[in-house]
């Protein structure tokens, strides 16, 4: 195993169980197993059963896994939408999931704010008569996060809508009340610090029934990853398609690592975390923090611009064996991100800090 810390936001270091969760699997033989027997359907069952409790996810609720996240955008559309989505932009992810509903032929209105701006939810208007309204809790590219208490807002004003949130760089830090949402996506190669190449699908009642409802119309709902295939498969612990059994698997166990832990206490230490970087940044001469308003910070993906560039940061931070992420697109010279997840410890952190300020 690599002893280098990566705090990029992803893919990301891998959760420090999993070299050992990745041995076993193949003492097991867990990448040859068909995905039609039983043992593959108790490695099924217990990744849906962490993941469900590592969220508090209530019984109205389904997991399915896809390949990616970004696929689940589109399953999303196909699924649950006839004709109208309204998007939540702010960087560079959540105008993707935008300009997906574009290319799928959706009549898809957005409202967009500068990159590295927030968002008011409590001010948000919803065009009548929009169908889902597409939410990106963490801006991976830019730092933004939403008010998670303030998506009640957007349900108390839009109550027949459907509510998406792409929580792909902030699983497992939020707490979602989920009364008021109805579908979530992410994947695992950043907050669950796995390797890349799973999709994570949690999605309610309301959405299945949306589902089947479009399909009894005659439209379209995609084909082996629609709504009632994967639910049908997923009531004996199984997926349409061959799925990645071995992402499932670590999936299982690090879920299982973290629900151990506690997750109460994975998100007290993320929020130390993120005080030791935002400290570090605001005091220092050389960074500071990207995203203006505190309120919408991220304390996943802490962004921040630099007056040195990412490259010569990390080959300082590599005598120490640590890399951060460097800014996303035309802001790749210009900013650095750094990843806050819970493969990271407190400890390593405040040797970041440490490192960042002697850079000052």
């Amino acid at each position: 195993m690599s002893n280098k810390i990566y705090f990029t936001p992803g893919p990301t270091g891998l959760y420090p169980t999993v070299p050992q969760h990745i041995h076993k699997a193949l003492e097991d033989d867990v990448c040859a197993i068909s995905h039609r027997s039983k043992k593959y359907e108790a490695i099924h069952e217990a990744a849906v059963s962490n993941v469900r409790a590592l969220l508090g996810l209530p019984a109205n609720f389904h997991i399915f896994f896809t390949g990616s996240a970004t696929e689940i955008w589109d399953r999303t559309l196909e699924n649950l939408v006839e004709e109208s989505t309204f998007h939540l932009v702010n960087g560079s992810f959540s105008k993707r999931y935008f300009e997906t509903a574009l290319e799928l032929k959706k009549n898809a209105k957005a409202l967009e704010v500068p990159f590295g701006e927030g968002f008011d939810l409590k001010t948000v208007e919803v065009p009548a008569g929009t169908e889902m309204i597409c939410l990106t809790h963490n801006e991976t590219s830019s730092g933004v996060s939403l008010v998670v208490d303030d998506i009640k807002y957007i349900r108390q004003n839009n109550p027949n809508a459907i509510i998406a949130v792409d929580s792909v760089s902030s699983v497992p830090y939020p707490k979602y009340d989920w009364s008021q949402l109805d579908t979530l996506l992410f994947s695992v190669q950043k907050g669950f610090g796995l390797p890349a190449g799973l999709g994570v699908w949690v999605v309610s009642d309301k959405c299945i029934d949306r589902s089947i409802a479009l399909q009894q119309k005659g439209k379209s709902i995609g084909s082996y990853h629609n709504l009632p295939s994967l639910l049908s498969k997923a009531k004996v612990n199984q997926t349409p398609e061959t799925p990645n059994v071995l992402g499932i698997y670590l999936l299982a166990k690090v879920g299982e690592d973290m629900l151990k832990r506690g997750v109460d206490t994975i998100r007290k230490e993320t929020d130390t975390k993120a005080d030791i970087l935002y400290n570090t940044i605001i005091k220092s001469s050389v960074f500071e923090p990207f995203v203006k308003n505190y309120e919408y910070s991220s304390k996943t993906v802490v962004v921040a611009n630099t007056k040195i560039l990412p490259s010569e940061v990390n080959k300082v931070l590599s005598e120490v064996g640590m890399q951060v992420g460097s800014g996303y697109a035309k802001y790749k010279d210009t900013q650095l991100r750094i990843a806050n997840f819970p493969g990271t410890s407190v400890e390593q952190v405040e040797k970041l800090a440490d490192c960042l300020s002697k850079i000052c």
